[in-house]
């Protein structure tokens, strides 16, 4: 399960955008990242030659059980630290943009133990 930011990062969009349409194609991903096809293009097919994706005969792109569990792990950390962050003052914007980066290089143990502060705390 050695995959780049880059690639959590379409796995989480992909996850996004199919809690929000039934069908996800690539121009969806286009509108949502902001990059162009042929970049789009090329991370989803190495996105499903490892596995993590399955596009059918009609372009449509789903989750495979190994994407969508990373694609859940990673959704999961940007919630929990995005509402961390804003809890402690931070505004939203920002703590949407720091909770981006760190939910890919956060260790499993000091994301779970911010869960348990969260929790302990009520925050």
């Amino acid at each position: 399960m050695n995959l780049q930011e880059s690639g959590e990062m379409y796995l989480e969009t992909i996850l996004v955008l199919s809690q929000k349409k039934s069908d996800v194609r690539s121009i969806d991903i286009c509108d949502e990242m902001g990059f162009s096809k042929p970049s789009i293009s090329r991370a989803i097919h190495l996105l499903e030659d490892g596995g993590y994706l399955d596009i059918d005969n009609s372009g449509f792109i789903t989750l495979t059980d190994l994407g969508r569990e990373i694609a859940e792990k990673i959704y999961e950390r940007h919630k929990v630290l995005s509402a961390f962050f804003m809890a402690i003052g931070v505004s939203e914007e920002t703590a949407t943009e720091d909770a981006c980066r760190i939910e890919h290089v956060i260790s499993d143990e000091t994301f779970t133990a911010i869960k348990k502060h969260i929790k302990k705390h009520n925050i």
